[in-house]
């Protein structure tokens, strides 16, 4: 009995350390910033696709030198797409991420090395339970020398014989980014509950433990 009170004491606590935590998020100020994290020249900008767009945001958010993230959709031919039309595979993105950042502190092979180790690159048909081409990974370069690095990484990758299956993630030029709804942005911040749960449901860090090692996850 004093074991299943402490449980539930601890559960409790847990989330009430969630709620806090998730209302110290300000989405005002989150929307300023990557408002002016774009209008900054002095910033670049990289874009990358690993399966839902939540599990990608983090990895990327404690980077020193990364200003924003923002989610989004790409790489499909629809105009203005929502949510419940890529969700639901009624058009051609996939569920993406863009970064910007300061390549005076952090270059973009690094920003590659964090992505190689956020998913299943082997998997070109979704991401562990989310299936369907909405989910696929991929690079979205936007200039030539992401281009380059990005191939360079990857055949980097497959060589190393870290994975068993090839690896099948596609190099495209970036097209139109179009940001997802707000409440999908910051989602890991805004519902930390919902999004540890889903997180740990889906197999992604059983992965990434696997092939990768221990190492912190969000």
């Amino acid at each position: 009995m004093k074991r299943k009170i402490l449980i539930v004491l601890g559960i409790l606590l847990l989330a009430q350390g969630y709620h806090l935590f998730a209302n110290s998020y300000d989405e005002e100020a989150d929307i300023k910033k990557r408002t002016e994290a774009r209008q900054n020249e002095k910033y670049e900008k990289a874009v990358f696709a690993g399966g839902c767009f939540w599990c990608m945001q983090p990895p990327f958010d404690y980077l020193d030198g990364v200003i924003t993230t923002t989610v989004g959709y790409t790489g499909g031919p629809e105009k203005s797409p929502t949510y419940k039309e890529v969700s639901y595979g009624k058009t051609g993105h996939t569920e993406a991420i863009e970064v910007i950042y300061d390549p005076q502190k952090i270059t973009y092979d690094k920003l590659l090395s964090v992505f190689w180790r956020s998913f299943d690159p082997t998997d070109a048909d979704g991401q562990f339970y989310d299936r369907g081409q909405q989910y696929r990974p991929g690079i979205f370069y936007l200039n030539e020398d992401q281009k380059k690095a990005a191939e360079t990484s990857k055949k980097k990758l497959q060589e190393s014989k870290r994975f068993d299956k090839p690896i099948v993630v596609e190099i495209t030029e970036a097209d139109i980014f179009w940001d997802a709804e707000e409440y999908h942005q910051m989602y890991y911040l805004k519902k930390p509950m919902p999004y540890k749960t889903y997180r740990y449901g889906s197999g992604r860090d059983k992965f990434i433990d696997k092939y990768w090692g221990s190492q912190t996850k969000k």
